[in-house]
């Protein structure tokens, strides 16, 4: 084995050791305190990848099972998730795009219409994220599902591919098409599955009844500004070799008039995709999940012939997303079901509240403590469900406005996103296009979010000032 493989798993194994071997900590169960032992290793595993993700993944829920900490039904529960079939299904949905043509014939399309620059992608990306994100509460069907193959079309329509090629524009626009689709996650209530669960915490933690017009006023002036620094932020810290593209429109046209009429795959891989936005954007009337529609979408291009069956067989992005990011969520909610994320959140916010600081600095602190666990979490929701209600209470009892801050964790809970490359659904299905390596992404999402969170502890605070939330 390799020296430099052996100091990797020198690391990742000490790690765990050393949490595991401590003194378990008065109101945590062994199984709870050994469970954060594995969870801290596997994280490290996945950043230093002594052996790759999905190895490290299955690698530690093995190693639950065999000391029972987990029964093997609960350490497999994340391959059943809802979320991760959706993940998979927005891979199989990109490959039609990719098999058939027409995601190229998108790129092009849009190509032609504003593609003068590396920006003006960009800002195309992050404005129809806006347009079509208060219609589609879930954020994995919306980035992964919808903008992703359009993304990676455009990347591929300009010779850019995972690989040598990346940097040429890919690595860019990848991270612009992610980072927009967390912004505007914070935007509405309806643009992320998890944030009607806030509603009804808020009611219990704060006694405030939020409205969705109450959600987007506050959000709507610092959401507009973190998605308008989104393609210029990355502009900088991840800067594509093609900036200036004025003789793109036309080779655009050139390229649309080779390419020809639509193919019959075309179209029924056309009718397919409005299907899904169509279904996607209506699921509050019709009661169908996203990923039952997105099944549903693949279904029908199986039949259609569209996709082969080899075809689903061979994409090995998404059933290599499927093993680590499965893996992770049944640590992330067996972790929160044993008690060690209402402890932790307990032990942090008593140490607010003892220190007697203002409301403003108390609101501050737990903010940041709020926001940056999220490295813990492999689901949004699963933070809401774990975290919000009690966040929010001990911020209201140092004398936060109850409105406000139940707006504000509801915001912050999607704020950080974008620092992992399993930050929510959408993240994997980005990152597993193979554009931007591990330590670039949690880099830039370091970045992205701090930013984000300067934006809202900023004008964001002066905005709710301004519209009377305190």
């Amino acid at each position: 084995m390799d020296k430099s493989v052996l100091k990797k798993w020198a690391v990742v194994l000490a790690l765990g050791a050393i949490i595991w071997l401590l003194p378990v900590p008065q109101g945590l169960t062994p199984a709870a305190w050994h469970l954060f032992a594995i969870f801290v290793a596997t994280i490290a595993g996945f950043i230093l990848q002594p052996i790759p993700m999905g190895a490290v993944a299955f690698l530690s829920l093995t190693l639950c099972a065999l000391f029972g900490i987990l029964k093997t039904k609960d350490a497999l529960m994340g391959f059943g998730s809802g979320t991760i079939w959706l993940i998979v299904c927005a891979f199989f949905l990109s490959r039609g795009f990719i098999k058939t043509g027409l995601g190229r014939r998108i790129a092009f399309l849009i190509i032609k219409a504003i593609g003068r620059s590396a920006a003006s992608l960009g800002y195309s990306i992050c404005l129809a994220e806006l347009v079509i994100s208060p219609a589609m509460p879930s954020a994995t069907a919306r980035g992964g599902g919808v903008f992703y193959p359009i993304v990676q079309s455009l990347s591929s329509a300009f010779g850019s591919e995972p690989g040598a090629s990346a940097g040429k524009i890919g690595r860019y626009l990848m991270q612009v098409g992610f980072h927009a689709d967390a912004v505007t996650c914070m935007m509405f209530l309806t643009s992320m599955a998890g944030n009607p669960l806030c509603v009804g915490l808020a009611a219990s933690a704060a006694g405030v009844e939020l409205t969705w017009t109450e959600w987007a006023l506050a959000a709507i002036v610092p959401g507009l500004v973190c998605l308008f620094l989104v393609p210029i932020v990355l502009l900088k810290i991840a800067p594509p070799e093609l900036k200036e593209i004025p003789d793109a429109p036309k080779l655009a046209a050139q390229e649309l008039s080779r390419m020809g009429p639509m193919s019959t795959d075309e179209k029924v891989l056309a009718f397919v995709f409005v299907m899904c936005l169509v279904l996607w954007a209506t699921g509050s009337l019709t009661h169908l999940g996203a990923t039952p529609i997105a099944m549903l979408a693949v279904s029908i291009m199986l039949i259609a012939k569209v996709l082969s069956w080899k075809d689903v067989l061979s994409e090995k992005g998404a059933w290599d997303a499927m093993f680590w990011m499965g893996g992770l969520m049944s640590l992330a909610t067996a972790l929160a079901k044993s008690g060690f994320i209402k402890w932790a959140a307990a032990l942090i916010a008593g140490g607010v509240s003892s220190a007697h600081m203002g409301w403003i600095a108390s609101f501050v602190v737990i903010s940041l403590i709020y926001i940056y666990s999220h490295y813990c979490f492999a689901s949004v929701t699963a933070r809401i469900s774990a975290m919000y209600a009690a966040f929010v209470a001990v911020a209201v009892a140092c004398g936060a406005p109850p409105l406000m801050t139940a707006v504000a964790f509801g915001i912050f809970a999607n704020l950080p996103i974008s620092l992992t490359h399993y930050g929510n659904g959408a993240a994997p299905v980005y990152f597993g296009a193979g554009y931007v390596s591990q330590g670039e992404w949690w880099r830039n999402g370091f970045i992205i979010c701090t930013i984000n969170t300067v934006v809202w502890f900023t004008i964001g605070m002066a905005w709710w000032k301004l519209i009377g939330l305190y």
